[in-house]
């Protein structure tokens, strides 16, 4: 029966978080006996969810230290877990029907983006050189969303947050952004007036674009996957596109507003 919870242990995505405060220190000592009976004051699903995530060596070794009858359990629940929703159970025709309507829903969405570049078509017509910055723009803000996004889908998937969370876990990544904000225009600035001089307007503009992008689209990528959760949608299917295009948007519009009131055009 060990055995074959280290073999269904292993066919686990392997994952880096821990669902309950104070395992990370007990696994780094190799405490196996702390940790079996930590384990056996857990639910047996969440007992299964984190013996997964550990490496393989732990996961044996704390198998190793079950008592027969809760290494049962834990076991039938891994292979639930593994059989009912696992990537490389489910069928390419099942996970093209999941993904297809969101791409589908945000390829007519992003029409939006377009429409905002025509609006303000005269403002880089007047100063073409904004527009060489657009795509450092939305890929910063994307990046940033998906960074939060992910961190937050991985926290959900150990059981660490829940929609009641909301509220915390937007505070938290607003200071991130802000922190990673400042950091990523500065850099940005000093970089601007090296290779552009007789710009100091425009890489203003073009920092603070990148500042406030950067804290919106972590604020973004925070709260939509807690949302797909409460309406019982798969996060990491909608998250990442659905962060990509609202933070397009936004970025385009803030980025123009803040060259209008820059360089006064």
């Amino acid at each position: 029966m060990k055995k074959m919870i280290f073999a269904a242990a292993i066919a686990q995505e392997k994952r880096n978080d821990m669902p309950t405060q104070g395992m990370n220190t007990l696994a780094r000592e190799r405490d196996y006996q702390a940790i079996s009976e930590r384990l056996s004051r857990m639910e047996p699903q969440q007992a299964a969810r984190w013996l997964s995530l550990q490496e393989e060596e732990l996961r044996f070794a704390v198998a190793c230290k079950m008592q027969p009858q809760q290494a049962e359990q834990i076991f039938r629940c891994q292979q639930e877990q593994t059989t009912q929703g696992g990537y490389l159970h489910t069928g390419a025709f099942t996970l093209a029907k999941n993904r297809i309507f969101w791409l589908m829903a945000l390829m007519v969405s992003g029409m939006i983006t377009g429409s905002i570049l025509a609006k303000y078509e005269s403002a880089f017509a007047a100063v073409p050189m904004l527009v060489t910055f657009i795509p450092m723009l939305t890929d910063t803000g994307g990046n940033a969303g998906s960074q939060s996004s992910t961190m937050v889908i991985r926290a959900m998937a150990t059981g660490e947050v829940h929609f009641r969370d909301l509220f915390a876990v937007l505070w938290k990544e607003i200071r991130v952004g802000v922190l990673a904000g400042a950091v990523l225009s500065a850099v940005n600035f000093l970089r601007l007036l090296l290779t552009t001089p007789h710009s100091a307007e425009i890489a203003l503009t073009v920092s603070l674009a990148m500042f406030l992008t950067v804290v919106m689209a972590k604020t973004i990528g925070s709260l939509l996957p807690l949302v797909a959760g409460l309406v019982k949608c798969d996060p990491a299917i909608m998250a990442a596109p659905l962060i990509t295009t609202i933070v397009d948007a936004f970025a385009l519009i803030m980025y123009f507003k803040i060259a209008q009131l820059v360089l006064g055009l």
